[in-house]
């Protein structure tokens, strides 16, 4: 059988970067073995359903370029995607489960729910759970007669169906990339299968739409491991077990202080979503790392590396060159910390890569909103090949660019005039004269002209250098002083020096 593997987020809300991670390993591997990359809606919780969150998760992997060859809005052979339109499915393998013996009806309220947790709290176990030890004092098929049963079904009696999981067995796994994993079923709760509403919970519904899709390989976080028993037990009752996909638990990324969270973005100031999210209740933004001005490039990079290497000291991979060395036994067992500083490094990086054309088309939004005028793609082009080494983030552009489109309105005079003397002036003065007269305009010839003069004047060219930054930039920043007064123009060269020159 080919290679099948699916992500399947909860539309509730932002697209966290663990969640990101757990799609680019799904999607690596899939290309890497030349199958298929399912992404399925779990939306079977209603009340945690979130009005935009589903479109949200469709842009996140757009912007990431990891698009799935299946989904709800790509099709496939193996729909409905969305588990709430797969609703009618799951009843029924809830109802086999009941009629084999492996689950039952529980018709308990909530209030009776409560009174069972305070009636079984101890110091020991605060939080009592329906488990084999107390689904006898309960009210369920288990302590009722068939008729019983039936009769509460007729009249249509609210219920849920749970597992019944066994008391004394043990379970086991091969993960892979932990190896064998070992359970006793008897500390396991009987975990709700089929909800009142008749929708079913996760356990139930990951196993049923995991074997229909034909998924090989099921790849999520650690934190799902707690579950892996139910699951386990659950292939084996619907007579699937030799059909399970394998399964890997992925490491957590961790932030400052443990699990990374948005409460670590918002306390230390980086982005933990991979676009921004709006909540549509409050209107909060919480900032993605798109809109702080990473590349896609650099934050799939990034995320590789966040729990897996090749083995090699390479840290910057194209998407292509990750599905090529992808391997989930590299994937590492413990917890990958978040470093947002090596975060921008990777962006700085793939800022230098990227074609001086891509990234025109991202550079030009942001100086037309900054109110630059950049519609000219062939100067900007120049431009950003100009400045790109010094761009970190994508706004840097606009700081690292303005001074090739406007004046800078204060420069730092300030950083030159303890050592400006009338011989600068002069030699300034006569320079605008030269320039004025220059009959070729370029690098070279502008270089040229500013040597010359400077050895007239028996003045250092070194000591003539900042000052003519200063005039033409504002600032101790930017590419070659040369690069840019041939970039900006004769008129510009000029008034800037003279401007200058006034101020001085």
């Amino acid at each position: 059988m080919s290679v099948r593997v699916r992500f399947a987020p909860s539309p509730t809300g932002g697209l966290h970067l663990g969640g990101v991670r757990t799609v680019l390993y799904n999607y690596l591997f899939a290309r890497h073995h030349g199958g298929v990359f399912v992404l399925r809606i779990e939306d079977t919780d209603q009340s945690r359903y979130v009005e935009g969150a589903e479109q949200y998760i469709y842009d996140c992997l757009r912007w990431c370029g990891l698009e799935p060859d299946e989904s709800p809005v790509h099709g496939g052979g193996y729909g409905p995607y969305r588990q709430s339109e797969r609703k009618d499915l799951y009843r029924k393998y809830a109802q086999q489960l009941v009629a084999n013996g492996y689950a039952y009806y529980a018709f308990d309220t909530p209030e009776e729910l409560d009174a069972m947790r305070q009636a079984n709290k101890t110091e020991s176990n605060p939080t009592p759970q329906y488990d084999h030890t107390l689904r006898k004092k309960m009210r369920n098929s288990l302590t009722m007669t068939d008729a019983e049963v039936r009769s509460l079904l007729e009249q249509g009696t609210p219920y849920v169906i749970r597992i019944k999981m066994p008391e004394n067995d043990v379970v086991s796994f091969d993960d892979m990339i932990r190896g064998e994993i070992r359970y006793e079923t008897g500390l396991v709760d009987d975990k709700v299968l089929l909800k009142a509403d008749g929708m079913p919970t996760y356990h139930l519904a990951v196993v049923v739409d995991d074997y229909l899709m034909q998924i090989t390989h099921a790849f999520r976080g650690e934190e799902w491991l707690p579950s892996a028993p139910v699951h386990l037990l659950l292939w084996k009752y619907l007579g699937w077990e030799q059909e399970m996909p394998r399964w890997a638990h992925l490491p957590l990324i961790l932030g400052p202080g443990g699990k990374l969270s948005k409460r670590d973005g918002a306390k230390y100031g980086f982005p933990v979503y991979a676009m921004n999210w709006t909540d549509p209740l409050t209107g909060t933004i919480t900032e993605g790392f798109r809109e702080r001005g990473f590349l896609p490039e650099a934050f799939i990079n990034l995320l590789a590396l966040l729990g897996w290497n090749n083995g090699t000291e390479q840290e910057l991979f194209s998407t292509e060159e990750l599905v090529a060395a992808f391997d989930m036994e590299r994937v590492h067992k413990g917890g990958a910390r978040f470093d947002f500083e090596k975060a921008r490094w990777f962006n700085h990086e793939w800022i230098k890569r990227l074609p001086d054309a891509e990234l025109t088309a991202l550079v030009a939004p942001l100086l037309q909103q900054a109110g630059l005028d950049a519609l000219d793609d062939t100067y900007l082009r120049v431009v950003v090949g100009l400045v790109k080494e010094r761009c970190t983030l994508l706004p840097d552009f606009v700081e690292q660019a303005a001074f090739f489109y406007r004046d800078p309105e204060t420069p730092d005079t300030d950083a030159i005039r303890p050592k400006w003397t009338p011989e600068k002036t002069a030699f300034f003065t006569a320079f605008c004269t030269g320039l004025q007269e220059l009959a070729l305009w370029d690098l070279a010839a502008i270089e040229q002209l500013f040597k010359d003069l400077a050895a007239e004047k028996q003045i250092k060219p070194g000591e003539l250098q900042l000052p003519l930054r200063i005039m033409l930039v504002g600032g101790k920043f930017g590419p070659g002083v040369f690069q840019i007064a041939a970039c900006i123009g004769r008129d510009a060269v000029i008034r800037r020096i003279e401007k200058a020159i006034t101020l001085l």
